[in-house]
């Protein structure tokens, strides 16, 4: 019943909606600006004037909910450092076999690949670990202190990682989130809350148990309508790449149709597409052409500033 009313209002606004509604999303925080999923990384964020801040989150090893993008700690950690000798056999550094007591002795610092390389090596200097991994509850709490002191309403957006492998090493993350955030005040689907998840069946899940609001994310090529209304069923909007968006425009049309928003990721003022010249022309493309609802941004500054120079905000 929840989706079936979400659809009905939607299609009734869906004609008059536009671009002055666009959420500003902080992908991991600042993350344009220093190391992702930090407690620094999320005050910059709503300092620049985010309208949601991201949280993925994974379990330690005492199911303590932490802001981690991956469920392992070597990209954007000192572990091997730390503890050299709690590697897996498959050479990776698992989250969920630390303690939260182990995982605050870490230093984080800009993101790495799997050859130790720096992703984004003109942002934060890579040699400079002075932060540590947040608790979701850190990461909230942060949020809503910054909220009452400065008047806004900052929203969080929680994406579950990948629910299975908790599942296979016997913890409930699913349950843990919502416990986490029911704790908070988050409840439905009126409170700024977002949960995403790749995992259909974990949303399908949470469709059962909670009001708060979900996205279906997708890193497929299927953008079809008939899939759309799949969504529909279970879910409030989908988060896509934005490559795929772009190669398929009308899939935002049949989302909005079928009473879904459509989020995209990730805009980055210094990885522009071949074909876009300014991180200017890429917003121009995505939010008055194409009509996105909101956008995952590692540079939210640059894009309020976009969204007030044309009086969208």
């Amino acid at each position: 019943m929840k989706r079936l009313i979400t659809v009905l209002v939607a299609l009734i606004v869906c004609s008059s909606s536009f671009a002055g509604d666009t959420l500003v999303i902080a992908h991991r925080g600042a993350s344009g600006y220093v190391p992702e999923h930090t407690l620094a990384a999320v005050a910059m964020a709503h300092a620049m004037g985010a309208d949601y801040i991201e949280q993925d989150v994974v379990l330690t090893r005492d199911e303590v909910l932490v802001v981690l993008h991956d469920v392992v700690l070597e990209h954007t950690t000192d572990v091997a450092a730390k503890f050299p000798t709690r590697v897996r056999e498959d050479g990776h550094y698992y989250a969920i076999d630390f303690t939260l007591a182990e995982i605050k002795q870490l230093l984080v610092g800009e993101r790495r690949n799997d050859e130790g390389e720096v992703v984004f090596p003109d942002r934060f200097p890579a040699g400079t670990a002075i932060l540590r991994v947040p608790t979701l509850e850190e990461e909230i709490q942060l949020i809503q202190g910054l909220n009452r002191s400065t008047g806004r309403n900052v929203g969080i957006y929680v994406e579950l990682k990948q629910p299975q492998f908790h599942e296979r090493e016997n913890m409930d993350i699913v349950g843990a989130v919502l416990q986490q955030l029911y704790a908070y005040g988050y409840r439905d689907s009126g409170d700024r809350v977002y949960l995403q998840c790749f995992d259909a069946p974990t949303l399908r899940r949470l469709n059962d148990h909670t009001e708060i609001r979900l996205i279906q994310l997708i890193n497929d090529d299927d953008l079809s309508e008939q899939r759309v209304h799949a969504i529909a069923e279970y879910a409030d909007g989908v988060g896509v790449w934005i490559r795929r968006i772009a190669d398929a425009p009308e899939f935002v049309a049949y989302a909005q149709e079928a009473g879904l928003s459509v989020h995209g990721y990730t805009f980055r003022a210094d990885q522009l597409p071949r074909s876009i010249g300014s991180y200017n022309a890429l917003l121009d493309f995505f939010i008055k052409k194409i009509n996105i609802d909101g956008l995952f941004t590692d540079h939210t500054d640059l894009t309020v500033r976009y969204l007030q120079a044309r009086d969208l905000r």
